[in-house]
């Protein structure tokens, strides 16, 4: 159940950083990979800057679109390219 849960976290922040990030995107499923991993470092700057991971969905959610727009920027940073549009 953890990994579907995770799954679903990525889908949804990996979709919805597309849109922030003026883009499609890069498929569904390099989607949930940015997002699953746009969670974890999330998660990790919010450890780092003192917040507690307690807060249920839509606060993991926030903080994996967060992740996971820092994550395209820095893979657009390095690759010099955009998602397809």
């Amino acid at each position: 159940m953890f990994i579907i849960w995770w799954i679903i976290v990525g889908l949804i922040a990996g979709w919805i950083t597309g849109k922030i990030m003026k883009g499609s995107g890069y498929g569904a499923l390099m989607d949930i990979v940015i997002g699953i991993i746009g969670a974890i470092i999330g998660g990790f700057i919010m450890r780092s800057l003192g917040f507690a991971g307690h807060g249920g969905m839509i606060y993991t959610i926030i903080i994996a679109i967060v992740g996971a727009v820092i994550l395209t920027w820095i893979i657009r940073l390095v690759t010099g390219s955009r998602a397809r549009t």
